[in-house]
């Protein structure tokens, strides 16, 4: 993953505003020489630590040369030294995230939900915008070389499979499709990835075997708000109609395309049988599921862990006795994602056991809608769906992380939404929460250039040029004769060759189900 540095060589002749007030008030940033932000983003291996930061539990020992700050000399001690496999379900939200998020956000968690929304980055820095390419809508890298060609290779997973929905849906602002007659695809968009931890370290780090499940979203634009119809259509998972989900979500999700390779299967289907093959493979294994997406991909992954739980994927019958049985955890991070269903919707994924953890910018929209006009906040929502069944009623699910961008000092003040949308930002903002009316201060090394990847939201003080990610050359390459060529990818296989068979084991075990008294 491309990153920026602030030279450790050139002293920064305008001082950032409030910089490092968080920790010392009272130092002279005026002498301060040298400012490193590390090129490498937030790594999960324990980080060595020395200086600590706090807020509420956290004690604040800050042991900083006033005059002179060395380069990387800026490191915390963090407040939960439990190893993270011990408590690993409670960080999941066993509890629903009960006394970790306030008074003080605990250590653990907040690594986990950095590390998740960075799995959904990948999703934006390996996407294909370009309407231009041939190859738009589509990922630039192979499922072998994902995480190795974003900088990830050290998170220990890999890719199990891609996913991919049809176009011809009723979201053109969502989509994007090439302007050249000769395409990959004619109607697939890729939609994001499952992987498996497969580094030993990783996951005796983690107390389980982690899958996780990975949706795009939309980087910059909004437009596919509008496209939203607010129509409620029945989930039809389970003989339930009361459950309803906004019906733009519904048919991403679940409709397909015959005359397209990538689309001959939905979305819905390439992910149902692909849980189901890794979870007979690591039968017997500790295993998570953990879903991520921000945007409409955060959408994506509240339906799909809905979806899983519903069709009773996480459920482990142990020996013979099918009374004996354990849930696989299912998790959501969630970032900056709109409202997917009604009431019912909300309270079937309680029944159901589905933890989500929503992270929102106060002055983010996408979070408002749908429903506007009736939603989780109106006290007689459950009467007017239950009496009336009101069209239009919908209901965030989960535990909300509410973050404000005012409250950081590297940001500028903006009316630009797409900023206070921004993934990035909303990773930044997690980095430096401590808890309600706590000072903004970074915990980890996570660099605050990659603020900047796609938007315009750094103060100017810092020298991070606005929408710097790009691929060098938009891809182009010399070739040996001395034209430069787009060179062709190798082709990606649609769908793992077993996809049909696991396919039709879930449908049979959901028949079994629906027939059982």
């Amino acid at each position: 993953m491309a990153s920026l540095l602030l030279s450790p060589n050139k002293p920064i002749n305008a001082t950032p505003p409030l910089l490092l007030q968080c920790l010392s008030p009272r130092h002279n940033l005026n002498k301060t020489k040298i400012l490193i932000f590390p090129s490498k983003p937030y790594t999960s291996r324990k980080p060595e630590t020395t200086t600590k930061c706090s807020s509420s539990s956290l004690s604040l020992k800050v042991q900083l040369d006033h005059e002179n700050i060395e380069p990387q000399t800026l490191v915390f001690l963090e407040d939960d030294h439990r190893p993270l496999h011990e408590i690993w379900k409670e960080i999941q939200g066993l509890n629903n995230w009960e006394g970790l998020l306030d008074p003080t956000l605990n250590s653990h968690l907040r690594q986990e939900i950095i590390r998740y929304g960075e799995f959904a980055q990948a999703c934006y820095d390996s996407f294909d915008f370009d309407p231009h390419s041939k190859y738009c809508g589509t990922c630039k890298y192979q499922g072998a070389h994902f995480f190795e060609n974003l900088d990830m290779a050290d998170r220990g997973y890999q890719i199990s499979r891609y996913l991919y929905a049809t176009s011809n849906i009723n979201l053109p602002n969502f989509f994007q499709k090439s302007k050249l007659g000769s395409v990959w695809s004619r109607h697939a968009n890729w939609m994001g990835f499952v992987a498996v931890a497969t580094d030993p370290y990783q996951i005796k780090r983690l107390g389980r075997r982690d899958i996780v499940i990975a949706w795009r979203g939309t980087v910059t634009y909004l437009e596919w708000i509008y496209d939203l119809k607010d129509i409620l259509h029945p989930a039809q998972f389970r003989n339930d109609p009361s459950i309803k989900i906004e019906s733009g979500f519904y048919d991403l999700y679940t409709k397909k395309e015959d005359e397209c390779r990538f689309c001959s299967f939905s979305a819905r289907e390439q992910l149902l049988a692909e849980v189901k093959r890794l979870r007979e493979l690591y039968q017997g294994e500790e295993i998570s599921i953990t879903i991520t997406g921000h945007s409409l991909g955060a959408a994506l992954a509240i339906l799909s862990a809905y979806d899983i739980a519903e069709m009773g994927l996480n459920i482990v019958h142990e020996g013979h006795h099918e009374l004996e049985s354990t849930k696989i955890p299912i998790t959501v991070y969630s970032f900056s994602g709109p409202r997917v269903g009604n009431l019912r919707f909300k309270e079937r994924c309680d029944e159901l056991g589905v933890k989500v953890l929503r992270v929102v910018n106060v002055h983010d929209k996408v979070p408002r809608v749908p429903g506007i006009i009736t939603n989780e906040k109106f006290r007689f929502q459950k009467y007017i769906e239950d009496t009336i069944a009101f069209p239009w009623s919908y209901a965030h699910v989960g535990v909300e992380l509410e973050l404000d961008h005012n409250q950081s000092p590297f940001l500028k003040p903006t009316n630009d939404f797409g900023c206070a949308h921004n993934l990035e930002a909303h990773l930044h903002l997690v980095d430096g929460y401590h808890g309600k009316g706590q000072k903004f201060c970074l915990v980890t090394k996570r660099d605050i250039a990659l603020v900047n990847k796609s938007c315009d939201f750094l103060r100017a003080e810092y020298g991070v040029p606005p929408h710097w990610r790009q691929d060098e050359n938009k891809g182009m390459v010399r070739s040996k004769d001395g034209r430069w060529v787009l060179p062709e990818r190798p082709k990606v296989e649609a769908h793992p060759p077993d996809t049909a068979h696991h396919l039709q084991q879930v449908l049979n075990m959901c028949s079994t189900q629906l027939e059982a008294p």
